[in-house]
């Protein structure tokens, strides 16, 4: 028998799965709702935990874990693990702390965590105590969030600490703050995709994939505020850099003109933001722009022209060929379908 430690962000309580705990299993594999979740190793020896999809089962595994106190002897803590698929951990009541990439985390009520494939997870150094903490975490494939999701994940791509878990940027955690007066409906929105997973009735695949794009899009409006949350995050020149496009989208900006002020080389640049975010500065400066140029084109009257114009672009012909290599339809196409 190879012992190796099945760790979903945390262990085994009674027989459920629990956030931060670790029990030891055999090695191979082990069934889930919605997926298979499989073992393997890095070349390094680090544990990967894989979500291996089932044939006509949405790629998506919801877990409670209740936040009892762990129980003593048989389990090992916070050996460091990756995983290759994305997860989203919803904390209804805190305690102790985690251990993303190398940064520790001190879990609170109303945190929610969204973790990319590759970052390493493991348990913080304060987590020897009592594990209080209590909630809900939902794996999903990256296919989940590709090129054929629904339009409600645009403002997942227009987030330079959100794209990278759509873009397939290696690593990357992100920790957003659920309002006390959401947290009820968040939990909420858990339980019923937990459901479906569980009862498996008639259209249960829809109301999956349809629960987790309403939890995703609330994650969504928790990062509002673009340059807030690099600084909350410790990147001061990335929000400098977003500050600088912010300010200065709707007009005809260049990499240079950035670069000059965050005071790095344009190709030093370049190489920083794309490791960090997944994408170049040009190609934020174009999604800074097309957010919105969205946004104009449902929510005002104005001509296309127009619309290029106000978001950079002086050529209106120019524009729409823009528009539509980024989004698979016309501006005029846009308008008509984001309209009653």
């Amino acid at each position: 028998m190879f012992g190796i430690f099945w760790t979903i962000f945390g262990n085994i309580v009674g027989d459920r799965p629990s956030v931060l705990v670790t029990a030891a299993i055999e090695e191979g594999e082990d069934c889930a709702l919605g997926a298979r979740r499989v073992w393997s190793r890095r070349g390094d020896g680090l544990p990967v935990r894989g979500l291996e999809a089932v044939p006509g089962v949405p790629p998506v595994s919801a877990l409670r874990f209740p936040g009892q106190e762990l129980p003593s002897g048989g389990h090992a803590y916070g050996e460091a693990h990756t995983h290759d698929f994305l997860a989203l951990a919803y904390f209804e009541r805190g305690g102790s702390s985690m251990r993303l990439g190398d940064r520790e985390w001190q879990i609170e009520a109303g945190d929610a965590y969204v973790i990319a494939p590759g970052e390493v997870v493991g348990d913080g150094d304060g987590a020897s105590g009592s594990h209080r903490a209590a909630g809900w975490t939902v794996f999903f494939s990256p296919e989940v969030l590709g090129d054929q999701a629904p339009g409600a994940f645009l403002s997942w791509r227009a987030h330079p600490l959100l794209f990278p878990f759509v873009g397939g940027a290696a690593g990357g955690a992100q920790r957003l703050k659920v309002p006390r007066e959401e947290r009820r409906s968040w939990s909420e929105r858990f339980s019923a995709l937990d459901a479906e997973l569980r009862g498996r009735r008639d259209g249960y695949r829809e109301a999956v994939l349809s629960h987790l794009t309403l939890l995703l899009v609330e994650l969504s409006r928790l990062a509002a505020d673009v340059v807030g949350d690099l600084r909350l995050k410790d990147e001061p020149l990335l929000a400098g850099v977003f500050g600088f496009i912010e300010e200065r989208y709707r007009e005809p900006i260049s990499l240079k003109d950035v670069a000059r002020a965050v005071g790095l080389t344009p190709g030093h640049l370049t190489t920083l933001v794309r490791r960090k975010t997944g994408r170049t500065v040009l190609e934020w400066i174009i999604e800074r722009r097309m957010a919105e140029a969205r946004r104009l084109l449902v929510e005002t009257d104005l001509s296309v022209g127009e619309v290029g114009r106000g978001v950079g672009y002086g050529d209106a012909d120019y524009f729409a060929r823009a528009f539509r290599r980024a989004h698979g339809a016309t501006p005029l196409g846009w308008r008509r379908a984001g309209r009653p």
